[in-house]
């Protein structure tokens, strides 16, 4: 199998391929899922629960169950603090939320929700989550984030914050997952829940403002004053997600020169132009999806674009048009080590196995540890809360760092401080990342990289999460002799869910996706682009071996 790009790709997305609203929401409440279906069930992936309500994937049900899951797991762990709500502007968040709400109310537990049914970025809400628990050791706070992140827009999706801010723990939604899924056995008889409108109202309903805590702080993390100095002038495109509205508190607040390219807010996203697949996303790493700010790009000194719950970024400058994800990490990580010295000379540098090994070469530069986890921004949590890493990132787009006085920001990915960056790299460096980049790269070398997407069932992906180095009857990748092949993480010994294939000059790593039904092949080379497609080339071949099971 290999990703075939579509001819609508990067095109405007004609009406017959817009999601019929109603038909959505009708769905949501009147289908039930199956248990015993495997399809049907709640599963978690690397980032929560997502699916679709025609498919019966994410329903009415599959909320309430695992709402009331979050409920007995908080009992169970003694977590009795306020629980933080945040949503996004897909067409499920909303009756997900007040199903979310009817639960909790039910269960009697503390919850803050934003005024007036505002949006909240997923940042927003490990931000809050922070701030509630700083110097607390009892009465702790979590959250819950209604969002499928930058699926497509008939997608629904929730994912739990536990006390530490990030996204949950395999064992967290191990648990939740497995509750959840009894609690459907059961045809949900033992979830507790109250109408909404009297949820809203109850005494352990509050308000809480995500947006100027959240805004009044970014002062602390990022050098605004050096972006306003020197006239730096920004294009932000909110894609119509969760933070549609912070960006133009940010440029009131701290006198910036921004301009939002929209704020308009369709569930449709009609707006987007097509991705690689022929699909609305609304991804800000996909050169198919940004085409609206890359025709936009000399307007602006520098331009970004975040998804639709604003934990992933894209930057877009005048001469590189969107950089690439991995170029701008290890811009963001070469400028951040040597621009914040307030930071502790051991916070280490975090990135994923799929992310480029042109971060190893900078944080070695940097003469600062590497840790290297697998797919999910889960594994940098614990490392950002204690300070044990400064920066964490993965290649699809999402990263988190430190205040500038080393202590912790956010635990979950921010893409509106990471896309604000870009604006302080620019004022204070005088190039824009993308220039950066071609200054690393005459110091540490040029890399290819490229990632291919294709279909899989759910029998192949499972086939190849499991796919293990002895597996591999191979000696030479590309040409090259194989340095080593992994299974695990090197940096913290956990499972890859798939396999990394490493030899002197490139590396490919294969493994299913977490959010959709497709598998993902990653692929990087230090000599040429005909190097990379070779590598290309020979890891389909064994990720189609692998697939077909033998």
């Amino acid at each position: 199998m290999s990703a075939t790009v579509s001819p609508l790709a990067g095109k405007s997305a004609p009406q017959s391929l817009l999601v019929d609203v109603p038909k959505l929401l009708a769905a949501y409440f009147e289908l039930r899922p199956d248990p015993a279906l495997p399809a049907q069930r709640v599963i978690f992936g690397t980032s929560g629960h997502r699916g679709c309500s025609f498919d019966c994937s994410f329903n009415e049900w599959h909320v309430l169950a695992i709402s009331q899951a979050v409920c007995e797991y908080r009992k169970k762990k003694g977590i009795d603090g306020p629980l933080y709500i945040g949503i996004d502007t897909h067409a499920l968040s909303q009756p997900a939320f007040e199903s979310v709400l009817e639960v909790l109310a039910g269960n009697g537990v503390e919850t803050m929700v934003a005024p007036s049914g505002e949006y909240t970025p997923t940042p927003a809400i490990s931000h809050a989550i922070l701030a509630c628990n700083r110097s607390r050791t009892f009465g702790l706070a979590d959250g819950i984030v209604v969002t499928p992140s930058h699926n497509p827009p008939d997608n629904g999706g929730l994912k739990y914050n536990p006390p530490n801010g990030g996204p949950a723990s395999n064992d967290i939604t191990g648990w939740i997952q497995d509750r959840a899924n009894a609690l459907l056995e059961g045809s949900i008889r033992d979830v507790r829940r109250i109408p909404f409108a009297r949820a809203r109202r109850v005494a352990t309903t509050h308000d809480h403002d995500f947006l100027d805590a959240y805004v009044s702080d970014l002062i602390n993390v990022l050098d605004l004053d050096a972006i306003r100095s020197a006239g730096i002038c920004m294009g932000v495109d909110p894609l119509g997600g969760a933070g549609v509205h912070y960006w133009a508190r940010i440029a009131e607040r701290y006198r910036l020169n921004l301009n939002v390219v929209s704020d308009e807010v369709d569930p449709t996203f009609r707006f987007m132009t097509l991705d690689w697949d022929g699909k609305i996303r609304m991804d800000p790493s996909s050169h198919y999806g940004m085409q609206r700010l890359i025709k936009l790009k000399d307007r602006y000194d520098i331009a970004f674009a975040c998804d639709t719950d604003h934990d992933r970024h894209g930057i877009v400058t005048r001469q590189a048009g969107l950089l690439s994800t991995n170029r701008y990490l290890s811009v963001a990580i070469d400028y951040l080590f040597c621009n914040r010295p307030r930071w502790t000379k051991d916070a280490a540098v975090g990135k994923t196995v799929v992310s480029s090994a042109m971060i190893d070469r900078v944080a070695a530069k940097l003469d600062r540890k590497l840790y290297e986890v697998p797919v999910g921004f889960k594994w940098f949590a614990d490392g950002l809360l204690s300070g044990a890493l400064g920066f964490g990132g993965e290649e699809s787009a999402g990263a988190s760092f430190s205040r500038i006085d080393g202590t912790v920001w956010t635990t979950d990915k921010d893409g509106i401080a990471s896309a604000l960056l870009s604006a302080e790299i620019t004022a204070r460096i005088g190039c824009d990342p993308g220039d950066y980049y071609t200054e690393l790269t005459h110091k540490l070398g040029e890399s290819a990289t490229d990632r291919v997407e294709a279909p899989a069932t759910a029998k192949q992906k499972q086939r190849l999460a499991k796919l293990s180095p002895q597996q591999l009857r191979i000696t030479q990748l590309a040409g090259e002799e194989i340095k080593s092949v992994l299974d695990r993480a090197p940096g913290n010994g956990a499972p890859i869910g798939g396999i990394k294939v490493i030899a002197s000059h490139g590396w490919f790593a294969a493994r299913p996706s977490g959010t959709e039904d497709i598998y993902k092949i990653y692929a990087e080379s230090f000599r040429d682009k005909d190097h990379l497609r070779d590598i290309l080339i020979e890891a389909q071949s064994i990720v189609d071996a692998a697939l077909a099971g033998y």
